[in-house]
């Protein structure tokens, strides 16, 4: 009975390589499509540096390309913190995502072709055993490059949006001070 269970278990598991391979290559798309993504938002970023550090310092609140958690605020004013760190963690939900399944689904796609490759190993099979290590190797090569596509783009964009998350604060916080300054009835003849 447990050969049976473990015989099994050693073909399903030969059904998931198409899957996993598929996955892999789906999320290489993707990572390609970040990387593109986020090289053209640097450059955004880049250009729009000196007007975002000025609406900042002056306390303002206005659109400005490629500062998307900013931008957010810009429009919805009245948005919590809360809701803005929501904001900026569904923007990088997917990057993150990918940066750490893609390895795990290599190690998966590397795993099931070893089952095989043993038993050609055992049945005296060379070409049985290149085969299924040329699909082992490539699989878990194909998840580490896209986790390393992916990872770069996600870690700098959370260091983005928790600088503009910073510079909400310091907006909010300035606008909370003026209207109370403005609210607060002036005592006159008051030493």
């Amino acid at each position: 009975m447990l050969t049976f269970i473990e015989n099994l278990m050693a073909d399903v598991s030969e059904l998931f390589i198409a899957p996993v391979i598929i996955a892999i290559l789906i999320m290489f798309i993707y990572a390609l499509f970040a990387l593109g993504t986020f090289s053209s938002q640097t450059l955004i970023r880049r250009k729009n540096v000196i007007p975002y550090f000025k609406q900042t310092k002056q306390h303002d609140t206005e659109q400005v390309p490629g500062y998307e958690i900013h931008n957010y605020f810009v429009e919805n004013k009245n948005a919590s913190e809360d809701e803005l760190e929501v904001v900026a963690l569904k923007k990088l939900e997917t990057l993150r995502i990918v940066t750490r399944l893609s390895p795990m689904l290599g190690l998966i796609a590397t795993m099931i072709p070893m089952g095989p490759a043993l038993k050609s190993l055992a049945d005296g099979n060379i070409q049985g055993i290149s085969e299924n290590l040329i699909i082992a190797f490539a699989a878990v090569i194909w998840g580490l490059v896209v986790s390393t596509l992916t990872f770069w783009p996600a870690t700098v964009k959370k260091r983005w949006y928790a600088d503009e998350l910073i510079n909400i604060r310091k907006i909010k916080e300035h606008q909370s001070k003026t209207t109370e300054t403005e609210t607060t009835p002036k005592l006159e003849g008051a030493a």
